[in-house]
């Protein structure tokens, strides 16, 4: 089972989606492990299984489409083997959950207050009262400076922003040990970003939670990460510290990733984009290197025919062994050994 220093653990954990009669995989043999006071950053472009990764930990999919194998470990439990009802008791207390679109996850009939108050309702057994005084509690928590007005709101009535912090107010409410932020900061502006990224970071270090930061923003993972896994067509391709990663990343998608963010100091400097796109379920590669279709100019046999995760320095792995001779197109020679 998972180690005393280890919040959860993944063992390879495969989720399969059911089209025309066909289970494909959208997350495939991913293992990942997750520590007391640490925020594990998974990125990578729309469409490579971050989100799918997410809502598989917590039990979000319909089982009627979905197959899950591997392991999910946490307080001695396989969370792949729970019942819907284990799960009901799971979410919301042991694990808290930050949804993308605070609007969508919010329910448009009801009042902040309520909304925060239905989960203290179904985990703990506060009186009506002690559950107001603590609404009350998680709204100045999360930075809201009136929270007996908002309490009485509804959702539209708020900024993007306080919807945010109140969807965080939420996943807190039952005290988690782990919280799962998928893509908080997407929608919001760079000043309310930091905001709730700082928000974020301070309130971890008041409950020493573990926090899984599912993104696609680099500049977000530079700035709170302590480990990051990159993930690509459903595979971690690369896990390193964060400033490892940044300074030493090896993978070509990673490497490509880092170079098509846009520089600011060089106003002619070209916008670097990384050929093709993300291969549809349907059109996954299941064998060889699933990025070497968009890297044509490194040679196929420079590719492993079943590319495994190496560990090439403490900490950090890299899947096959393409990164040792690449290079971007129409530069010279291959990367370092």
């Amino acid at each position: 089972m998972n180690t005393a220093k280890d919040l959860l653990t993944i063992r390879n954990l495969t989720t399969s989606f059911r089209i025309k009669d066909e289970y494909h995989a959208a997350v495939e043999e991913v293992s990942l492990s997750l520590r007391k006071n640490e925020v594990l950053a998974i990125v990578g472009e729309s469409g490579c299984g971050k989100s799918t990764l997410a809502t598989t930990i917590v039990g979000l999919h319909n089982e009627i489409n979905t197959k899950v194998t591997g392991e999910i470990l946490y307080n001695n439990q396989n969370l792949t083997q729970l019942s819907e009802e284990q799960f009901n008791r799971l979410r919301g207390n042991d694990i808290g959950f930050i949804f993308q679109d605070p609007l969508s996850a919010l329910n448009p009939l009801m009042r902040i207050g309520e909304q925060i108050a239905e989960g203290l309702l179904y985990h703990t057994k506060l009186t009506k009262q002690q559950r107001e005084e603590r609404v009350l509690e998680l709204l100045n928590q999360v930075g809201i400076s009136n929270p007996n007005r908002v309490a009485r709101q509804f959702p539209h009535q708020l900024s993007g922003g306080m919807r945010q912090r109140v969807m965080i107010a939420i996943a807190l409410s039952g005290k988690p040990t782990i919280i799962i932020a998928d893509e908080p900061t997407t929608a919001l502006d760079v000043t309310i970003q930091a905001q709730i990224l700082d928000l974020l970071k301070s309130l971890q270090s008041e409950t020493e939670a573990g926090i899984i930061l599912i993104t696609h923003d680099l500049g977000v993972v530079a700035e709170v990460a302590d480990r990051v896994a990159v993930m690509y067509a459903g595979q971690v391709i690369e896990e390193a510290p964060v400033q490892e990663l940044f300074r030493n990343a090896k993978h070509p998608y990673t490497r490509s990733l880092l170079n098509s963010i846009p520089q600011t100091h060089d106003e002619n400097d070209k916008l670097e984009v990384i050929h093709g796109m993300v291969p549809s379920l349907m059109n996954l590669p299941r064998e060889g290197c699933r990025f070497s279709a968009r890297i044509p100019w490194i040679n196929e046999s420079l590719h492993e025919k079943k590319p495994q995760l190496h560990e090439i320095a403490p900490g950090h792995f890299v899947r096959c062994t393409c990164w040792k001779h690449f290079h971007f197109e129409g530069e010279e020679g291959g990367g370092t050994v």
